[in-house]
């Protein structure tokens, strides 16, 4: 089996939901993180669940893109919380990725490219000139200029990412089977050379969660 790693997406506000996902995916078989999104960060006890939360590797997905005094504030704001990674979106710019890699002590800050959920007539309809992969391969230079930790990209980028970007990529856009819901640019998990796979509605959505993990390991034989 491949040393990939998976992030679980903790997509909900409800935290019976999130205790359930917690203690139904421990295994010892792969490398497990949680990650939690603005959904999860916006919710009533969302942030206070995270800040008593021990012993888990915590990836809290902000996407921050905001002017540099804005995210080196947020960033300071959420110093109470044991985060591992902290998603920066690459268009704010270089001079804010610097700033918040400059603070951020031991947690991880990665660079998010173009989420995976646009393809090359969306990034038209936006007002890009570039190709989804030749974006994405400009944005992982900006990421490798700022020294950030990780980089998010999709499953089709990955190899070209790899050229430019050493460090750990993440990659959300993955199927278990042939569901790949809102995602326009998804691949199968097997086939992800990522160093961290994001799922989360094909473990948490249906069924039982300890037997949807076990039906990923399998898949990724």
């Amino acid at each position: 089996m491949k040393k990939t790693k998976i992030f679980i997406a903790c997509d909900t506000t409800n935290l019976v939901k999130v205790k359930k996902i917690i203690n139904q995916s421990k295994t010892n078989k792969i490398k497990i993180g949680y990650k939690f999104g603005l959904e999860f960060m916006n919710s009533k006890n969302g942030r206070t669940f995270l800040a008593k939360l021990r012993k888990k590797i915590i990836f809290v997905d902000l996407k921050l893109n905001d002017t540099v005094n804005t995210m080196l504030s947020a960033v300071k704001a959420l110093k109470d919380i044991k985060i591992n990674y902290l998603t920066v979106h690459i268009s704010s710019g270089l001079a804010a990725l610097k700033a918040v890699k400059k603070i951020s002590g031991p947690t991880r800050i990665v660079g998010v490219t173009t989420l995976t959920s646009l393809n090359n007539n969306d990034l038209k309809l936006i007002g890009y000139n570039k190709s989804v992969k030749n974006l994405v391969a400009h944005q992982a230079k900006l990421a490798k200029k700022a020294n950030l930790d990780a980089l998010v990209c999709s499953p089709y980028e990955v190899s070209a990412v790899r050229k430019i970007f050493k460090k750990e990529i993440i990659t959300p856009g993955v199927q278990i089977g042939k569901k790949n819901y809102d995602q326009k640019r998804s691949m199968e998990a097997k086939k992800v050379n990522s160093d961290w796979l994001v799922i989360g509605r094909a473990i948490t959505a249906r069924g039982n969660i300890k037997k949807n993990i076990q039906n990923l390991i399998e898949k990724l034989r």
